[in-house]
């Protein structure tokens, strides 16, 4: 396995047309390997003090934690959202030829 810690990030936008833009740029800038865009889902969450119910677009993003700072900055800038969802977790395990693909296809 490569050297790199390797990270899934999570996020959700609003509409697809939206998440393709944010997945597209990251591709373009080559700090995400891979990003994949799920059907819309209904989040149920309190938002200063009140309930709400909306439409959102899941988003998985296959990076490396040297490249997390730059894609958190990224979302936050073309996100409609005050308080985004951005969530990474680490991979510890994965196919080697996998990872090592993210690593290739990634700057850090």
């Amino acid at each position: 396995m490569a050297k790199d810690q390797y990270i899934l990030i999570l996020t959700t936008f609003p509409d697809t047309e939206s998440a393709r833009q944010i997945g597209t740029l990251l591709i373009e800038l080559q700090i995400a390997a891979c990003v994949n865009i799920l059907p819309a889902s209904q989040s149920i969450y309190r938002w200063q003090g009140k309930i709400e119910n909306k439409t959102e677009v899941p988003v998985f993003i296959k990076s490396t934690k040297n490249n997390y700072p730059n894609i958190e900055t990224r979302i936050q800038e073309a996100h409609p959202d005050q308080v985004p969802e951005i969530i990474s977790m680490p991979i510890d395990q994965g196919s080697p030829a996998y990872l090592a693909w993210i690593s290739e296809s990634t700057f850090d």
